[in-house]
């Protein structure tokens, strides 16, 4: 928790000023926080509604506990918006309207974007990112599963979106509007656009480590970038994932699709069974889904 180096109150402005010290300041969001060494935050106070004898509405008590999960959220959300919306618009113009590479360009700005919007909890949007920093940066571990869970539901969202904005292309695609099938089973497949589907001559050992492969360079690359003692990114780590993720999807994707991210495969692949992907969704690839949980 943050120490408090100055408190003033101007009692004719009602306006606290902060002032965090760089050497006391600990806002444990991990290797992802954007949050400079250096702060002085602003707070208009209205004094008909917080004073220092009255107690916190309820509203800024629900944001103070609950802007974590929301920022996760909404910042996974954002990443799935991105990433399964270049693979619908690939996939379902024939590769009229976009490429391979379309792809990778599509899932680095949307971790980008993802990683910008959620930057009061730290930009995780990953629970391994999550739960690397709760192993090795002392992050807390009772916040583990709020964070993994608003990731998964964040991802779920945004897969949901997208199939909305895509239903009408999709259903051309598949050749009616009752038809939904994944990789595997058609050769007019829509499911690998909000899940991971391997490719067919992968053995489980092949899938098995071509995901870790992806999966230790990203974080390897996360934390290289985010280390005070490196080069490091400072503000623009951002910037540096979109580089990282377009590279791994580039040269690391194609095997398994490089879903690097439990909350990116599972909460769109929980989506695609709900609207009515049937259970291929979990048998396709020999039940590849569970290498993501590894």
């Amino acid at each position: 928790m943050a120490t408090w180096k100055e408190l003033e109150l101007d009692p004719m402005s009602k306006v606290h000023r902060e002032t965090l010290s760089s050497a006391s300041h600990d806002c444990g969001c991990g290797s992802l926080c954007l949050t400079g060494k250096h702060e002085t935050a602003i707070h208009h106070i209205n004094p008909e509604v917080e004073s220092p004898d009255t107690r916190p509405l309820l509203w800024f008590k629900v944001r103070e506990y609950c802007r974590d999960g929301f920022s996760e959220f909404f910042g996974t959300m954002i990443l799935i918006l991105f990433g399964d919306g270049v693979v619908a618009q690939v996939l379902l113009s024939h590769g009229q309207k976009g490429d391979y590479q379309s792809i990778s360009w599509g899932w680095g700005l949307g971790v980008m974007l993802g990683v910008y919007a959620s930057g009061a909890s730290g930009g995780h949007i990953n629970p391994a990112v999550t739960f690397a920093n709760c192993v090795l940066r002392g992050f807390p571990w009772r916040k583990f599963p709020v964070y993994a869970l608003a990731q998964i539901l964040g991802a779920m969202c945004g897969s949901a979106i997208v199939y909305g904005n895509y239903k009408s292309a999709i259903n051309v695609y598949e050749g009616g509007p009752d038809i939904r099938t994944v990789p595997g089973y058609s050769t007019t497949a829509t499911g690998g656009i909000f899940c991971t589907y391997p490719a067919e001559f992968m053995t489980k050992e092949g899938q098995f480590f071509s995901e870790f492969l992806a999966s230790a360079i990203l974080m390897f690359m996360i934390f290289a970038l985010k280390d005070d003692g490196n080069l490091g990114a400072g503000p623009l780590m951002p910037l540096a994932l979109f580089f990282v993720i377009f590279g791994i999807g580039a040269c690391f994707g194609w095997e398994t699709g490089y879903a690097i991210n439990l909350a990116r495969d599972f909460g769109p692949r929980l989506t695609s069974y709900i609207i009515g992907y049937g259970h291929e969704v979990w048998a396709a690839g020999d039940y590849y889904f569970w290498v993501r949980f590894i």
